[in-house]
């Protein structure tokens, strides 16, 4: 079996691995939910950029969509999540050069955790709360089996995937701070903020240095930013969850490694 033909049996396996691949992509997609393309979440996150597109709803074929809906929560602007055996991302495209990366602050808030999901499992890799970001990079560094999984991506879609995704998460066991590749390609890497339900039921608002981080999960200098996202997933674990997020920002200059 080829490479190329491995790569397209595992994406018929598993079709969510095109989601984050997708993050960068400009193919035509449905708009956010009516409410929400002017709301005061939207108008707040991302708005340091002034390339920056709108935000909007990412759905995808065979997959149920998880809902999104603008809601005032706790004096926050915030969206609310609810995934029932679904996935599908909100999301905003920008182009931020690597010089310019600095913090990005973000919050959220989860009341359970997903119970048997587990991150580093091709059938269990659900999370209540994703932040997503997609990167450009040197594509000439790329291993044989995920440049034919980006060949493959660019064919089924016309979309170039993007060289690097990282994923911001919560893992119901793994240490907070550990890096968990995807089970499905390592060109997308999690770094785990929580672990455990130690935490649920409350606020918790981050602020990241995006450039450390990147080079702490990939053990190199981050391209371009292209994308940023959120993202609540259930549909590998077939299970209801729900969460809250803050607007998310850019900063500036760098903060918390």
């Amino acid at each position: 079996m080829t490479l190329l033909e491995s790569s397209r049996r595992q994406a018929r396996l598993a079709p969510a691995l095109l989601l984050p691949l997708l993050l960068a992509a400009c193919a035509a997609v449905p708009p956010v939910p009516p409410g929400m393309a002017a709301s005061p979440w939207t108008e707040q996150s991302g708005a340091r950029h002034t390339n920056r597109q709108a935000w909007i709803h990412k759905t995808f074929p065979g997959k149920a969509p998880t809902r999104f809906t603008y809601e005032r929560l706790d004096g926050r602007d915030v969206i609310a999540v609810q995934a029932n055996g679904s996935l599908s991302m909100l999301r905003q495209l920008v182009h931020v050069p690597p010089q310019e990366l600095g913090g990005l602050h973000f919050s959220w808030k989860v009341p359970a955790l997903i119970a048997h999901a587990d991150l580093a499992l091709r059938d269990k890799d659900d999370s209540p709360v994703r932040i997503v970001l997609a990167f450009d990079g040197d594509r000439t560094r790329l291993s044989a089996r995920n440049a034919a999984l980006s060949e493959l991506v660019r064919t089924v879609t016309g979309e170039e995937m993007p060289y690097a995704t990282l994923m911001y998460v919560w893992c119901n066991k793994r240490e907070a701070g550990s890096v968990i590749h995807s089970p499905r390609t390592d060109r997308i890497r999690k770094i785990c903020l929580e672990s455990g339900a130690a935490r649920l039921n409350q606020w918790l608002d981050y602020q990241r240095d995006i450039a450390a981080d990147f080079e702490r999960a990939f053990g190199e200098a981050p391209g371009p930013l292209l994308g940023v996202g959120i993202m609540t997933d259930s549909d590998n674990t077939r299970s209801r969850t729900q969460a809250w997020y803050g607007p998310v920002r850019f900063a500036p200059g760098p903060t918390a490694r």
